[in-house]
């Protein structure tokens, strides 16, 4: 087994391993002197910088949080289209005889009947059930007819799953997995005037792929792996290009959609529209210790017939169910839950905590999601404990907004 870090993007094209690295001052607020550590840059940082984006750091690299504000490019992504910088998310290439088989073994979701073109949402999971991360898998063909496989994982994942992947890579020698974060770029278009306005940039028209479909194309004659998917809740594409390409696309996006509001928006704004689209986050709703089946993600989980790491223990899990259940809350008031708040029931007992919270800019009132004990997910009423002060909340299902129909 082979990891190439110098490799083809697309086909026929080899490009050098990418991505610079600068020091950056963090403070140990320990009364220590301030020790330097490395953040990365994605193709797109210097775009960032000059168009006002406030940076911060984020699963090791330098993203830009917001522009002008989070609530207005939460509205612009609503109401119009937003352009969000993902090139942090890991993007892991598998090539080879058996990759299908591969990806079969180590995903809760089935992946060896995926047709060309088609992406899938799954989990990688240990023995136990815990949830390593959540993640895309897209099957593609390239115009010279090169099929692939390509997995999207989030961003503070991507070493730990290369480093899980790689033994079980030695039992498929005919596979090879490649790292192309730093030799790509993505780009996440999202919002009701998306599809329309990108239709102007590709080579075929984006409007005819169906959701969670991918497609190998070229945007003035450069390769763009475009699929129907997103992390809003709204219509809309992600695109993965070359690095070198993506400042030019990112222009293009903008300008095709210069008379349909399109904005650029950042980390604030992709975090509140995933929250109001219920969609769990790791490292929040997901984590080691959490399972798929109480995460709420049964439908990623193809248990029969099949035999995957993890299989056993979930579907002990599944014929059992659950110890806990993820669900939503809608706290009275203005105040909004956050992360860790402990939810009670009507006595006043712990049943849970909070995950996820904060105010939802579409709907005008606090939502958060949290986990509690199963045997009280059909309770009616919840308390949170909000900095000391005990808020009602009303369960409520899950997304907390929906996109309308078109």
């Amino acid at each position: 087994m082979r990891i190439s870090r110098r490799s083809r993007l697309f086909d026929g094209t080899t490009f050098d391993r990418l991505g610079v690295r600068r020091p950056c001052n963090v403070s140990l607020n320990d009364g220590n002197e301030p020790m330097t550590i490395e953040l990365a840059k994605t193709p797109l940082d210097a775009w960032h910088r000059a168009h006002g984006g406030k940076m911060v750091p984020f699963a090791g690299y330098d993203m830009p949080v917001q522009y002008e504000s989070i609530v207005s490019e939460h509205h612009a992504c609503r109401n119009a289209a937003a352009l969000f910088d993902v090139s942090h998310m890991g993007r892991l290439r598998f090539d080879g005889d058996g990759s299908e088989q591969f990806l079969d073994h180590v995903l809760t979701r089935k992946v060896a009947d995926l047709p060309v073109g088609g992406v899938r949402y799954g989990l990688i999971c240990r023995k136990d059930g815990g949830i390593l991360d959540d993640v895309l898998v897209s099957h593609v063909e390239t115009p010279s007819q090169k099929r692939f496989h390509l997995m999207v994982v989030n961003a503070s994942n991507r070493e730990k799953i290369i480093q899980w992947l790689t033994p079980i890579l030695d039992n498929f020698p005919t596979v090879t997995m490649s790292d192309r974060t730093e030799l790509t770029a993505m780009i996440a278009v999202q919002g009701p005037a998306a599809m329309e306005a990108c239709k102007r940039l590709f080579s075929f028209d984006p409007t005819r792929l169906k959701y969670y479909r991918a497609v190998v194309t070229d945007q003035f004659a450069k390769p763009v792996i475009v699929s129907r998917t997103g992390y809003t809740g709204e219509d809309g594409l992600e695109l993965i290009v070359r690095a070198e390409e993506a400042n030019r696309i990112w222009e293009n996006l903008l300008l095709a959609g210069r008379n349909d509001g399109f904005i650029a928006a950042g980390l604030g704004a992709r975090d509140t529209l995933r929250l109001e689209a219920g969609m769990p986050l790791y490292g929040h709703e997901l984590n080691e210790s959490i399972d798929p089946l109480s995460a709420g993600l049964g439908f990623a989980c193809t248990l029969k017939d099949r035999s995957f790491l993890g299989s056993e223990a979930l579907e002990e899990i599944a014929e059992s169910g659950p110890s806990t259940l993820r669900l939503g809350l809608r706290p009275e008031g203005k105040r909004p839950a956050r992360e860790g708040c402990p939810v009670l029931d009507g006595g006043g007992r712990k049943i849970g905590e909070v995950t996820s919270g904060g105010p939802s800019p579409t709907l005008g009132y606090p939502i958060a999601m949290a986990y509690v004990d199963r045997a009280n997910a059909d309770d009616s009423e919840f308390k949170i404990d909000i900095r000391g002060k005990l808020v009602d909340a009303k369960p409520t299902k899950l997304p907390f907004y929906k996109r309308p129909k078109s």
